[in-house]
């Protein structure tokens, strides 16, 4: 089995979540690279896609794992290697592109808005139309857990947004992509995020469960969805894989 996919992982917690159950159903080869153990990411151009998570790091870091961790987004776009970032994982692509991470106007975390109205994110003109959304509604209920957001520059097109921190997806060219928001998540990841995640631990856990149990069907067919299309955006699978029921 060939190592088609290489995940780079920023803190122990945040793991690949959904992505890794469609990796292992479809048989489909990968490698993860720990970078809060201090391994050195791989030469991108081994592999079809590279998918780069979350963490509670910021792409301003001048430390030398994020050096390195710009450095290799760079080559993948280089390369043309498809790739899709993931909150944090977002944010590094944007800067890596020439893009600015600043501070968030709006600190967002868990299910809802300041106001009680759930995260959404809306998908634009240009998002309706891209395939990483091929088979999904215009609107998409998300967990949000950030407090940067980013600037996008030449290049790059918004493809969703959302009310507090408006950008929410964006490409990258023609075969990047990077959401604000996470859709990987499992039931059994988030109760660890609950956990160990300060802003999640300064909220309600049994509201947090039950919010997510709530939309946890919708959720994870979102999730599913998009994760799959992305694998075949990138070559990795044909476009005609769908999620299971």
């Amino acid at each position: 089995m060939s190592k088609q996919v290489l995940i780079v992982q920023n803190i122990a917690h945040e793991g690949p979540g959904l992505l890794l159950d469609l990796l292992l159903e479809h048989s489909i080869g990968f490698d993860c690279c720990y970078l809060f153990k201090g391994t050195a990411i791989p030469d991108p151009r081994r592999y079809t896609c590279i998918v780069v998570l979350g963490g509670p790091q910021s792409a301003n870091d001048a430390t030398p794992a994020m050096i390195d961790e710009l450095h290799c987004i760079r080559e993948t776009f280089e390369a043309g290697i498809p790739c899709l970032g993931i909150c944090l994982g977002l944010q590094v692509m944007v800067k890596a592109a020439g893009g600015a991470v600043v501070s968030a106007p709006v600190k967002e975390a868990g299910f809802h808005e300041p106001d009680g109205t759930p995260y959404t994110v809306t998908l634009t003109p240009e998002g309706r139309n891209d395939p990483l959304f091929r088979g999904l509604p215009d609107q998409l209920p998300v967990f949000q857990l950030h407090g940067e957001t980013v600037v996008p520059s030449t290049g790059m097109t918004l493809l969703g947004t959302g009310k507090g921190c408006r950008n929410q997806v964006v490409r990258i060219g023609h075969r990047a992509w990077g959401l604000q928001c996470h859709f990987e998540l499992t039931r059994t990841m988030f109760e660890t995020w609950t956990h160990l995640d300060p802003d999640l631990r300064a909220m309600n856990r049994e509201s947090l469960l039950a919010e997510f149990d709530r939309i946890q069907e919708e959720y994870t067919r979102t999730g599913r969805t998009m994760l799959l299309n992305f694998l075949a955006a990138a070559g990795v699978i044909t476009a005609e894989r769908e999620t299971r029921p």
